[in-house]
């Protein structure tokens, strides 16, 4: 019997499918294996669009083969069938990046498959259960604040200001870069309060760059905390705005 042969009608469709998508993704996700049986493998999943196989085409997103070419040719295969599959698509997702250690592909598709709301509260939702605390691999929060980084939505302040106290660097130079995309005077207080604490020369540069791009003003008791730690070539000014 050979692969396209398993999608036949029968009495037991739904079962034979999720057979089916058990051995092509064993096929799939080989790295030893052909290219050629694994392209062939990924198309037989995409044309199944099922849970079942959408997992399987997601796991082909967590290494890599050799040529480079080749691996991007596959996993845009995977891409598309996991497109294809639509709202079937979003359960095998969100329990995918419960532990996947890098969620680019993911944001892709659901950016691809949802409106600009839906994304946002999708990507909140994936950030929710990371904490500022050190963790070995922390790529995908730096993804998920970075992603951010392009979106403007009211629910997007309250979700990130809290990174910006981050035990990572990065991290909390992408939520500073998130919360003044958002072009709301509600992130003043916060960005204020992680320039006059940081120790990052990057992250005060970032922040006072866009306090003079905004024009925000300070209040009375933080102008003089904010005088004496703004890099080089920034002023408070008498209104009380920082200056470059």
């Amino acid at each position: 019997m050979g692969f396209f042969d398993l999608f036949k009608s029968n009495k037991d469709g739904g079962a034979r499918k999720s057979n089916a998508a058990d051995k092509f993704s064993e096929r799939a996700n080989d790295k030893r294996a052909q290219t050629y049986d694994r392209v062939e493998a990924l198309s037989a999943l995409s044309e199944l669009g099922t849970k079942e196989a959408v997992a399987a085409l997601l796991k082909r997103f967590t290494f890599q083969v050799d040529p480079s070419i080749s691996d991007q040719e596959e996993k845009d295969i995977a891409f598309r069938g996991v497109l294809r599959a639509g709202d079937e698509a979003l359960e095998p997702i969100r329990n995918f990046v419960k532990k996947a250690e890098s969620v680019a592909w993911p944001l892709r598709v659901i950016k691809e498959l949802l409106g600009p709301e839906e994304y946002v509260g999708e990507v909140l939702a994936w950030l929710e259960p990371w904490d500022t605390d050190y963790r070995k691999f922390s790529d995908p929060k730096l993804q998920l604040l970075a992603a951010l980084e392009e979106q403007q939505d009211p629910r997007i302040i309250a979700a990130v200001a809290p990174y910006l106290d981050d035990t990572l660097e990065t991290a909390r130079f992408h939520a500073v870069a998130t919360l003044f995309a958002q072009d709301d005077e509600a992130a003043r207080a916060p960005l204020v309060a992680r320039l006059v604490d940081e120790e990052s020369v990057r992250i005060r540069g970032k922040i006072a760059e866009g306090l003079a791009l905004k024009g925000w003003f300070l209040r009375d008791d933080e102008q003089e905390p904010v005088r004496k730690v703004l890099p080089s070539g920034y002023v408070v000014d008498g209104s009380g705005r920082v200056r470059r």
